[in-house]
């Protein structure tokens, strides 16, 4: 007679000792098979969208107290539940409730079931844990009487060829499943590629004038963010007279003497309009010859400041002299080679300034690949360290003059916002579609493992057991591949720290459980 507690579980493999005829060798005391036996336990493994329960527990019998040692996993973290009441449901003949407030051990409940009659039931175990409220429904279990528990005794457990890691292991290191889905994809080449500015997205900051940079500004570093208009720098050009001083003494002096004698001839003039000897457009002909005069003094004053300033290496000049470099577009700066206070000559660049509005991929595509560039459909960027790849805006251009030294063209998609980790002059990987898509079973790519130039991967069969499959690869897109093999739609699969399970696959030792069953 063999017991199960529903479809899809362990099976309670029991053997009736109901005569000789059924043994060979010496008949065996009934009252010492049974009480040096003990039954199987029950295993059962349930996911839902939020937990996973992984639960163990002796055959449930009328008056007696079966532990059940229920493992819950957050399937949101993949970490254990470490808070919550767990409570087991038997409903049936006579509705019964088991629970307890509190795990025993992080994500282990240990909740002590005592039938009160046999009997058909339903089994269902409830969680309700901050943030995670959840119910798994193991289905139908019999409730044996206390004769046929003792008319019952174990076989031989039978031979497991899974892989064993304990809940305790998953829970402790980096480690997730995911069920494998069936998704549409088309073929794709992988190409290396570099991030670029795009066309017009990068100038330089040149001086229009020889001078001096001010100093009174705060320098641009590189990788500082700039908008458009922004002030850079400000130059203080050069006076352009050279050494000759007293040249400019001189030209401050006249100056200063036309500016005297505008102003006694201004009111020589008024004196005469006055009395009606000159006309009144005479008397506003002197003041503007005055007023020039005094210009002409203050830039000459201007000019011998400039002279000394420009000697000495010190002050910041006059606002109203410098030359104000602006950055023409918004960006980051690339290059600077400005330096406050230093010289620069006519035509010098300070600056390089690089758009990141919008970037350029630029890959490289193979001369055998050429033949199916009117096939293309999409493409992506997929970059070390990032989680997905990053979907591309559209492709710019396909080159059509082949590289002699690599036998390639570059192609050119542009992505508009790029994520600030990236870099112009990162070196990326291209994924470009060139079919149709298919549909397939799917994983994600961290879910391969290649084992000795076989790629596998690991299918979750129970809570704490795997089985390795072998699997051929297919197209790939957004991070996940198709596959072929022995893995159906739904399964669960090790997606991170597979190769943990690998490493436990090839341990010759069993390990041990960390808890009680």
């Amino acid at each position: 007679m063999i017991w199960t507690s529903g479809p899809g579980v362990h099976a309670l493999a029991c053997v009736l000792t109901l005569g000789a005829s059924a043994c060979s060798g010496p008949e065996p005391a009934v009252t010492d098979t049974v009480a040096d036996a003990e039954p199987l336990p029950v295993v059962e493994t349930r996911w839902t969208t939020r937990s996973e329960l992984f639960v163990e527990y002796p055959p449930l019998v009328e008056g007696q107290t079966s532990r059940f040692a229920i493992h819950v996993t957050d399937l949101s973290t993949f970490e254990p539940v470490r808070k919550g009441r767990a409570t087991v449901h038997l409903t049936g003949a006579r509705d019964r409730e088991f629970a307890v407030d509190t795990p025993g051990r992080p994500g282990i409940f240990a909740v002590d079931v005592t039938p009160t009659q046999a009997g058909r039931y339903r089994l269902a175990v409830v969680l309700d844990a901050p943030g995670l409220t959840d119910r798994h429904d193991l289905g139908d279990v019999t409730v044996l009487t206390a004769a046929d528990a003792a008319a019952v005794v174990m076989a031989e457990e039978p031979e497991d060829a899974s892989i064993p890691f304990l809940k305790e292991q998953q829970w402790t290191l980096d480690f997730a499943t995911a069920p494998a889905e069936r998704r549409q994809m088309g073929a794709s080449l992988l190409l290396a590629a570099e991030i670029e500015p795009r066309t017009g997205g990068q100038v330089d900051v040149t001086t229009p004038v020889a001078g001096r940079l001010a100093g009174d500004l705060p320098p641009r570093s590189v990788g500082s963010h700039v908008a458009r208009g922004e002030t850079l720098a400000e130059i203080i050009p050069h006076s352009g007279h050279g050494e000759d001083r007293p040249a400019l003494e001189l030209a401050v002096a006249e100056a200063r003497d036309a500016v005297e004698l505008a102003r006694a001839e201004r009111a020589r003039v008024e004196r005469l309009v006055e009395v009606g000897a000159l006309p009144t457009r005479r008397q506003l002909e002197a003041r503007l010859a005055e007023q020039t005069a005094e210009a002409r003094v203050t830039a000459a004053e201007a000019h011998l400041a400039q002279l000394d300033s420009t000697r000495r290496g010190e002050g910041e000049g006059a606002r109203n002299i410098r030359f104000v470099l602006r950055t023409p577009m918004s960006g980051i700066v690339a290059e600077s080679d400005a330096t406050p206070g230093a010289s620069v000559e006519e035509g010098a660049r300070l600056f390089r300034i690089v758009a990141l509005d919008r970037v350029h991929i630029v890959g490289s595509l193979p001369e055998a690949a050429l033949s199916r560039v009117d096939e293309l459909v999409g493409a992506e960027l997929e970059v070390p360290g990032f989680g997905a790849p990053v979907a591309l805006d559209r492709l710019i251009a396909v080159g059509r003059v082949l590289n002699p030294d690599t036998r390639t063209v570059p192609i050119i998609y542009e992505l508009r916002n790029p994520d600030s980790r990236l870099a112009i002059g990162q070196a990326v990987s291209l994924r470009v579609f060139v079919s149709a898509a298919t549909e397939a079973v799917t994983v994600p790519d961290s879910a391969i493992v290649d084992d000795a130039g076989q790629p596998v991967v690991f299918v979750q069969v129970a809570g704490e057991s795997f089985e390795r499959r072998a699997v051929e690869l297919g197209n790939r897109e957004s991070g996940l591949v198709q596959i072929t093999g022995d893995v159906a739609v739904g399964e669960r699969v090790v997606v991170r720290g597979a190769p943990f399970v690998r490493l436990a696959a090839l341990s010759p030792q069993v390990p041990t459980h960390g808890h009680t069953h």
